[in-house]
């Protein structure tokens, strides 16, 4: 529902039916096949049509003369949509005429709809997992592929295996009127984030969160609250766990050098990062990123 903070994020406005029914009903994909357009990867990038606008969604014929295959459905909008991957060269595609992008760039450039960058989400997320999982983790065997890209199956010892999708907590930390945020050195210059990690074994969100917390910038956090999701597929598939934690002291001790810096901001300096107008240049991340989401909601009250 666009009500709910979750449709705010970047890569949440997928607008395809999943029709999970179809998946193994052979017939009707093929009928849904030739009619269908197609998302295409070629060495971990989307390939677009070039023109005004790019073009995300291949028709069978543009997908074929690139040598692409289409073995996930991703579901129906107007019609169907497949994904695939092509082992041409990227540079000989772009001297075709043909874009070769980075999905981040896509999103953050808008050279393609929200909706449009969901279902690329989607693709690469379930396209990177059948690169990456060829062969049977419990025996070493190829595998094939089924129930339309959502299984591999190994026929030497029967294994299945699924599609995959990473946990992550992604958390404001306040106290009163302020907030932590960090930056990793990988960053923009200027740029400033919500903390974030992966959730462990037999851990909740909560606990996550606050564990986190501590191991990056030593604060020990307090009630967790639950605010948005977001899937993130970069570098592969993760799901991010939109939270607000209150922090019960205020001494930061950067704990590993996972981080560049971290520090407290004021809710006027996080207003002015939001509006271009910090006076040491520094800003938080783009609408596309769920700490995008959250740092809104706590400026407006909203969390």
């Amino acid at each position: 529902m666009k009500s709910e903070p979750s449709a705010a994020t970047g890569f949440a406005s997928n607008p395809l039916d999943r029709r999970a029914d179809l998946r193994d009903d052979r017939a009707a994909l093929d009928k849904l096949l030739d009619a269908a357009d197609r998302v295409v990867m070629s060495a971990e990038k989307i390939v677009l049509v070039a023109g005004e606008p790019p073009r995300a969604l291949l028709t069978r014929a543009e997908a074929e003369a690139i040598g692409a295959d289409a073995p996930v459905f991703l579901g129906m909008d107007e019609r169907a949509v497949f994904g695939g991957s092509t082992g041409i060269d990227p540079e000989i595609l772009k001297e075709r005429g043909h874009l070769v992008i980075d999905l981040r760039s896509i999103a953050v450039q808008k050279l393609v709809s929200p909706e449009v960058a969901a279902i690329l989400g989607e693709a690469k997320s379930m396209l990177d997992w059948h690169a990456r999982h060829g062969f049977c983790a419990r025996c070493g065997h190829a595998t094939d592929i089924n129930n339309a890209g959502w299984r591999r199956d190994c026929p030497a010892c029967g294994a299945t295996h699924f599609p995959r999708t990473d946990p992550v907590v992604i958390m404001l930390i306040h106290r009163g009127d302020k907030c932590v945020l960090g930056r990793k050195p990988q960053f923009a210059p200027q740029m400033y984030s919500c903390l974030a990690g992966f959730v462990e074994a037999g851990e909740t969100f909560e606990d996550a969160v606050r564990r986190e917390t501590l191991e990056e910038v030593g604060l020990k956090a307090g009630a967790v609250r639950y605010y948005a999701s977001q899937p993130w597929p970069m570098p592969f598939s993760q799901l991010m766990i939109g939270c607000m934690a209150e922090a019960l002291d205020e001494t930061i001790t950067i704990q590993d050098d996972e981080l560049a810096d971290a520090r407290w901001f004021t809710r006027d300096e996080v207003a002015m990062m939001r509006a271009g107008t910090h006076p040491e240049g520094i800003f938080f991340p783009p609408r596309i990123a769920i700490a995008h989401t959250l740092l809104q909601a706590w400026l407006d009250g909203k969390a």
